[in-house]
């Protein structure tokens, strides 16, 4: 059985980087609760389907624009 002091959220960051965060707690600086709460394996999981580029946006962006 999980503890509720066990649960993790998924956290996000500007440059679309993912992390995992105790669910009771604030994400530090620059972070923000993607939506995502769960046992630490459902919010891996999560993130392993929703993270698929593992480039930061920033660097995403920037080789859309250097594409002819």
């Amino acid at each position: 059985m999980t503890e509720p002091e066990d649960l993790q959220q998924v956290v996000i960051n500007d440059e679309d980087q993912y992390s995992l965060w105790p669910r009771d707690t604030q994400p530090p600086a620059g972070w923000r609760p993607e939506g995502f709460t769960g046992t630490r394996q459902e919010c891996l999981d999560h993130v392993d389907a929703a993270w698929t580029d593992m480039r930061p946006r920033s660097t995403r962006e920037h080789s859309l624009r250097e594409q002819p």
